[in-house]
C-alpha cells in the first residue's frame, strides 16, 4: 500500500489513542449530565425589579416646620423625596417614635410636578403612604375636620406592623397652587386621637421658605389668618399656647 494511503491513526501509539478515546467519552458524559440535571425551565420570566419613582434627598433643606413644645423631648425627622420623572416634591415631617408605644405624628406636604394623577381616593392615598404600618380597617369619615387649612378629609385605620396603634389620618388638596397636605396621628390603645388634638397639631405647621412658589407662601399666609390657636381664636396668645392634650394626655402621662 502506498504510504500516503496509511491512516494517521495507525502511526499513533496505542496508548495515545486510548487517552483520546477516554477524553472524548468524558466530554460526552459531561454534556449528557449537564442536560439531565439542569433545572427544568418553568417558562415564567424573572420578575422585573420594581423601583420606586421617588428618590430621597441626602441633605434636605427644610421648607416647613412643625413646632410642638409639649413634645420637645420626642425624636423628630425631616425627609424630602423627589419624583424621578415628574420632579414633584414631598416634604415629610415626623414627630415621635414610629415603632414606639407613644403618640406618633407624620405630616406630608406634596407639591406635584408633571406626574399625572397625583391626587386619588383619600383612602387609597393614605393606605399607600402608610404602607409601612400595615394599615387595616381603613374607614373614611363622612364628617370633615375644620382646620386652618380648611376642611380636612378624615380617614381612620389600625396598624398591623410594629406596635399596634389606632390612627387618625387626614388629607387636604388644593388646586392653585397644586399642593396636598396629608398624614396621620397615631397612639396606642383602643381610642383614637381626638379631632381637636389633630387640628391643634396642624395649627403648628408653618412655612419656612416658599422658594420660587409665591402661591405656596400666600396659601400659608392665608391659613395663619384663620388659625384657631388651638381653640383660643386670639392672636394675642401667639405663639400657640401649650395644649396639654396635644401630646402629654395622648401619651397617657
Amino acid at each position: 500500500m502506498h504510504p500516503a494511503l496509511h491512516s494517521w491513526r495507525e502511526e499513533l501509539p496505542d496508548a495515545v489513542v486510548r487517552v483520546l478515546a477516554y477524553l472524548g467519552a468524558a466530554a460526552v458524559l459531561s454534556i449528557a449530565a449537564t442536560y439531565l440535571f439542569q433545572p427544568p425551565a418553568t417558562g415564567i420570566p424573572d420578575a422585573p425589579v420594581v423601583r420606586s419613582p421617588w428618590v430621597e434627598i441626602e441633605r434636605p433643606f427644610p421648607a416647613f416646620n412643625l413646632s410642638i413644645p409639649e413634645a420637645a423631648d420626642m425624636p423628630s425627622s425631616y425627609a424630602i423625596r423627589r419624583h424621578v420623572v415628574g420632579h414633584g416634591r414631598k416634604d415629610i415631617l415626623g414627630l415621635g417614635e414610629p415603632d414606639g408605644t407613644g403618640p406618633y405624628l407624620q405630616v406630608e406636604v406634596y407639591r406635584p410636578g408633571t406626574e399625572v394623577n397625583f391626587l386619588g381616593d383619600p383612602r387609597a392615598d393614605i393606605a399607600a403612604s402608610a404602607a409601612a404600618l400595615g394599615p387595616v380597617a381603613i374607614v373614611q369619615s363622612a364628617e370633615p375636620l375644620e382646620s386652618k387649612f380648611g376642611p380636612l378629609t378624615i380617614v381612620t385605620f389600625d396598624t398591623t406592623k410594629g406596635v399596634t396603634r389606632r390612627c387618625l389620618a387626614f388629607v387636604r388638596a388644593f388646586d392653585d397652587p397644586a399642593l396636598q397636605i396629608s398624614g396621620w396621628f397615631c397612639q396606642g390603645g383602643p381610642d383614637l386621637i381626638a379631632r381637636s388634638t389633630l387640628a391643634c397639631a396642624l395649627d403648628r405647621l408653618t412655612l419656612l421658605a416658599a422658594g420660587s412658589e409665591p402661591k405656596v407662601g400666600a396659601l400659608f399666609a392665608q391659613a395663619e389668618l384663620i388659625r384657631s390657636y388651638c381653640g383660643q381664636r386670639s392672636p394675642l396668645m401667639a405663639p400657640t399656647p401649650k395644649h396639654r392634650a396635644l401630646w402629654n394626655a395622648a401619651a397617657g402621662r
